[in-house]
């Protein structure tokens, strides 16, 4: 198993991602067939999320769901912390878009 890290490729995060999934589903004795059609996704599809072809997220999510792990997407992206600085600073809203830093600020 490889530690996913920033010094992966995006092609390596994929068949990695796509391994842990086949992994899941092995440990849980499911014929890709029964996840595709669990999940409302077709045994191909299936087959290339597995192999790291670049998966909708979608399908990832259905498929995750299938496997029981969909919790795992919560620490894969939790929700961002805000600062009690920036929280004063917002007035209590919440940020609705980014804009460039200032020069020479």
């Amino acid at each position: 198993m490889l530690n996913i890290t920033y010094s992966n490729t995006n092609d390596e995060v994929l068949r990695e991602m796509g391994s842990r999934l086949r992994q899941y589903r092995l440990q849980q004795n499911l014929p890709i067939a029964d996840v595709a059609r669990q999940a409302g996704l077709s045994a191909p599809t299936v087959i290339n999320m597995e192999n790291g072809r670049n998966p909708r997220l979608d399908s990832v999510v259905r498929m995750m769901r299938v496997l029981g792990r969909l919790e795992a997407l919560d620490a894969f992206l939790p929700a961002p912390l805000i600062s009690p600085i920036q929280m004063a600073r917002l007035k209590g809203r919440t940020r609705q878009r980014a804009r460039r830093p200032r020069r020479g600020a």
